[in-house]
């Protein structure tokens, strides 16, 4: 072990790795969702079932991630989370079909429960002073993942197109999204590998009535004194007896869980009722839709990319030291203005094809330039009266392969303004709703039920992440993108409102404090 990292971050950090390789698996996908678009001649709904697929793995997983990380343990769960991611990523490369690759990427979502079993045990090995940046961690690595699959899916994009003689006898010319899928093997084996390094949560063992091995634990993590006082604090809060499953659940529906209940609740839907997750998972599809173009639409998912990372890293700079509840004020009134930015921006859009759009597409397709002529110079002032007066006019194939390409032309909008508030949108995020979230879940709830408290409010955040994702590409068609993100904006406020009035502020105490502060709330 290196002896310049403490155990207790030598361990987050390969647990943390859980959190690149979700990063990566969520967000790579939006650099390959057009082409598998066009191989599988996919509809509306088809598409946003595709990114949302792996949500809705998680939405099951996260029924039963606590009950299982209770059962067998934190580590035994992460060791076969990343057998899933691992399995994933293969078959989706290899996918044949569209059934199969949504089921591949359903598979992939149910090792997205990671995203409650790591802040889990992060917590659980962490000291009470800075367990919110350790817990961070795991946001930073999921930032890291987010960044580095634009990257990866820039380049290979770039690199389809060089023609280069070894690309095409690899067929990544002709198959550039499975490469971009199938990337995600490689963190995901390493992984498996550093999994089996990690300790025993000594919270968990403490659960299990295995109190010296969780002394044991403990004496790797931190000094004897240390160590001897936490165990008995854990000890003291569970009544000094092993809980059963029947017991921790009925727990959940006591008094004292209301309180905490509710705000784990709240910020959950927040978190993703918001758009996080549009912006994070359609991030090229909405920059082409300001018209710039494929190539600039991935590389300005990059920059994405980079906000989101060094914001993360303002948050986890700051949460033990501004505390939880200033962090998600600042950044939901961060997300509340840049909502309002891009659905002004969109609102002001104009498009009309050209005279000489036409005629380039008439070298390769009369025919359906021919279709287009009596839409030539006409004026349009909304996304969805423009969309549905092409595909009325162009067949589903012709709309398909010719819709990105006449809206690039056709649009005339302050394309700057719309990057403007989506850096703003993920820089605010980042520095809020991403770290915080997971920080404050593995606080506000008592030992006897974290882990399934957090994995009933999972539920509830991975729903709402999967109607989001898969209602975005109809209401890009049916009400267009400045009501969509205005729809995000008025959801961002209410959730402020919400967080000012009714949020309590957890930095800096024990869990076991955190317990009692929440009891006499309740009483």
């Amino acid at each position: 072990m290196n002896n310049a990292l403490s155990p207790s971050l030598f361990y987050t950090l390969i647990v943390s790795l859980g959190g690149f390789i979700f990063g990566f698996d969520a967000s790579v996908i939006a650099g390959a969702n057009g082409f598998i678009d066009a191989e599988f001649n996919l509809n509306d709904w088809q598409q946003g079932f595709v990114v949302s697929s792996p949500t809705l793995g998680a939405l099951i997983a996260m029924l039963f991630a606590g009950g299982v990380s209770d059962a067998i343990g934190r580590r035994k769960a992460l060791i076969f989370v990343a057998f899933l991611y691992l399995l994933s990523s293969i078959t989706s490369a290899l996918a044949p079909t569209f059934e199969l690759l949504v089921l591949s990427r359903f598979i992939g979502g149910i090792a997205f429960c990671s995203l409650i079993i790591a802040p889990l045990y992060i917590s659980e090995i962490s000291a009470p002073e800075n367990r919110g940046k350790m817990v961070s961690v795991n946001q930073l690595n999921i930032v890291f993942g987010f960044a580095l699959s634009y990257f990866t899916n820039y380049y290979l994009l770039q690199l389809s197109n060089s023609g280069a003689p070894w690309v095409t006898n690899w067929h990544i010319d002709t198959h550039v999204w499975r490469y971009m899928l199938g990337l995600e093997a490689i963190p995901a084996v390493l992984w498996f590998i550093l999994l089996f390094a990690i300790p025993r949560s000594p919270r968990w063992l403490v659960l299990k009535g295995r109190q010296k091995e969780a002394e044991l634990v403990m004496n790797r993590l931190f000094d004897k004194v240390q160590a001897r006082a936490l165990v008995d604090d854990i000890a003291s809060s569970l009544k000094e007896k092993s809980w059963t499953f029947k017991e921790r659940c009925r727990f959940l529906t006591a008094k004292t869980m209301r309180y905490p209940l509710m705000v784990g609740v709240i910020i959950a839907i927040a978190q993703q009722i918001t758009g996080i997750n549009v912006i994070f998972f359609y991030a090229p599809t909405i920059f082409e839709q300001s018209g710039v173009g494929t190539n600039a639409a991935f590389m300005q998912a990059v920059w994405i990319g980079l906000v989101n990372v060094a914001f993360t890293v303002v948050a986890m700079l700051t949460i033990d030291k501004w505390g939880r509840k200033p962090l998600l004020i600042m950044g939901l009134a961060g997300v509340v203005i840049s909502m309002s930015i891009c659905t002004y921006g969109f609102s002001k859009a104009t498009y009309q094809i050209g005279s000489s759009s036409l005629t380039e597409m008439r070298v390769n397709d009369s025919a359906a330039a021919s279709k287009l002529l009596p839409l030539e110079n006409q004026l349009f002032h909304s996304d969805v009266v423009f969309k549905n007066a092409l595909k009325d006019t162009l067949s589903s194939t012709e709309y398909d392969k010719y819709q990105q390409e006449l809206l690039t032309e056709s649009i005339t909008m302050n394309a700057p303004l719309i990057l403007v508030g989506i850096i703003g949108f993920v820089a605010s995020f980042a520095m809020s709703l991403g770290p915080v979230m997971w920080a404050m879940l593995a606080e506000i709830f008592p030992n006897q039920s974290r882990a399934l408290a957090i994995s009933l409010v999972g539920v509830v955040n991975s729903l709402t992440s999967f109607l989001v994702q898969i209602i975005f590409p109809w209401e890009l068609a049916t009400i267009g993108a400045a009501a969509t993100f205005a729809i995000y904006g008025s959801f961002a406020l209410v959730s402020l409102l919400l967080v000012v009035k009714l949020f309590p502020e957890t930095k800096g105490k024990s869990l076991e404090a955190l317990t009692e502060e929440f009891s006499s709330t309740a009483s």
